[in-house]
């Protein structure tokens, strides 16, 4: 085997996170586009969709990262920092308006984003 076809413990740590990243993103955007939010103002639905988009959009750039994974760099890092803040989102709204139901599923939503972002940068500063 030569140099190019080994692949490190971390790298794959690092792609794996960007592909499950990609799923959740891809299915989530592509829900939430679907379904939009109608039971509120045509303002707040034109935004759901709007950031629905932007999800779905994150979803195919961390499969590009995944898929190109040996070229990435600090793109890695962006994506992490990226899904960390929406983390920080969704504990700031938890905090001002609740816990949506059912908890457990929303708790999972809320780990993965914490967990995610730390496994990705932490396996990219070891591919250094």
């Amino acid at each position: 085997m030569n140099s190019q076809s080994t692949v490190s413990i971390s790298t794959r740590i690092v792609q794996v996170c960007l592909f499950l990243a990609a799923a959740i993103a891809l299915f989530g955007g592509s829900v939430q586009m679907y379904l939009g939010e109608p039971d509120v103002s045509p303002r707040l639905d034109n935004i759901h969709r709007f950031m629905a988009g932007l999800y779905l959009s994150m979803g195919i750039i961390c499969f590009w990262a995944a898929y190109t994974i040996q070229t990435q760099k600090t793109l890695v890092y962006l994506i992490a920092l990226a899904i960390f803040v929406a983390a920080v989102g969704r504990l700031i709204s938890m905090s001002i308006v609740g816990l949506p139901e059912p908890h457990g599923l929303w708790l999972g939503y809320l780990g993965a984003e914490l967990i995610l972002p730390i496994l990705m940068a932490g396996g990219q500063l070891k591919r250094k």
